[in-house]
């Protein structure tokens, strides 16, 4: 399972990182992961003009988007845009951060799990 990880190097620039969650056979049920421990989990739903500027995470997180993209720019300029159903690890607690803003114009729901 492809996800992006977004994260702060020493001297506090965030960067994108593509990660791939190996998925192991598990017969009928599918393939699964290895179990990842988390601490909590919350539902969040932003206004349809969403645009935060620059900002750490304020944990270390998954982010999963439930309905709505969102364009992700890290300190360095580098911008990239995720869709629906897409995979964020977000570690950039520290340093510079990343700004994110709504694809479309209108009402974005989002999973945070907190680890």
């Amino acid at each position: 399972m492809k996800i992006t990880k977004i994260f702060s190097d020493e001297n506090g620039d965030s960067h994108f990182e593509n990660l791939e969650i190996p998925l192991i056979d598990q017969g009928d049920i599918g393939f699964l992961s290895e179990n990842i421990d988390v601490k909590k989990l919350q539902f969040r739903k932003v206004s349809a003009d969403y645009d935060y500027d620059f900002h750490c995470a304020p944990q270390k997180q998954f982010i999963v988007l439930l309905d709505g993209g969102v364009k992700i720019e890290t300190s360095l300029g580098e911008i990239r845009e995720f869709q629906t159903g897409e995979i964020l690890l977000v570690e950039d607690i520290s340093g510079k951060g990343h700004k994110t803003k709504n694809l479309e114009k209108r009402e974005r729901t989002s999973l945070f799990i907190h680890l």
